[in-house]
């Protein structure tokens, strides 16, 4: 069976100088790009994943996920807003070698990339996963203690064998990472 790695959100709304930024954010968008940089010069047999895809949030109108007076736990400022640089990949992540794009919360909150849509051709993250094959996932990206966090306890309910890559995410804070760390350990996924 095949493996995937899954980007989560590593977009410049996200990253330092955005709108909802996490602090480390750019920092983790230059790692991925190191990372995605072997994987894209590596040799076919080398390679440690059939698959690179990401995940993106993409608002148009989410309701009251946007508040001018948010709480940063139900409601954000605005952010990853369709059409605006915001919603763009972070520079430092390149090269962006994506076998495919999922675009979720364009009209609610979304947290999961499993939530998300193919924005080539609308298929779930799950069902475009299974039909390459894919059996064991890795995640990474922003943030650790939101929507990697949520992406990552999706895939394992979807009956993936799930690892998240911790020194590839950043988290918002301190103490809500640690309890969604604790929170993956014991729902099974992985943490490398």
């Amino acid at each position: 069976m095949a493996r995937a790695l899954i980007v989560v959100d590593v977009q410049n709304d996200f990253c330092e100088g955005g709108s909802l930024a996490v602090s480390g954010g750019a920092d983790v968008a230059f790692r991925i790009g190191e990372l995605l940089h072997k994987w894209y010069e590596a040799d076919p047999q080398d390679k440690r994943y059939e698959y690179v895809v990401a995940t993106r949030d993409h608002h148009i109108d989410p309701g009251d996920h946007f508040s001018a007076n948010p709480d940063f736990v139900n409601s954000w400022p605005r952010h990853c807003v369709a059409g605006t640089d915001g919603v763009s990949f972070h520079p430092n992540m390149d090269p962006q070698p994506f076998d495919a794009i999922f675009d979720k919360g364009e009209y609610a909150a979304a947290y999961s990339g499993f939530e998300g849509k193919s924005h080539e051709d609308g298929r779930a993250l799950a069902d475009w996963l299974r039909d390459k094959g894919v059996s064991d996932v890795d995640v990474c990206g922003i943030a650790t203690d939101y929507c990697v966090r949520a992406t990552a306890l999706d895939a394992k309910k979807a009956g993936f064998r799930t690892t998240v890559l911790t020194r590839l995410t950043a988290g918002v804070a301190p103490a809500t990472t640690e309890q969604a760390l604790s929170e993956l350990r014991a729902a099974g996924v992985t943490l490398t």
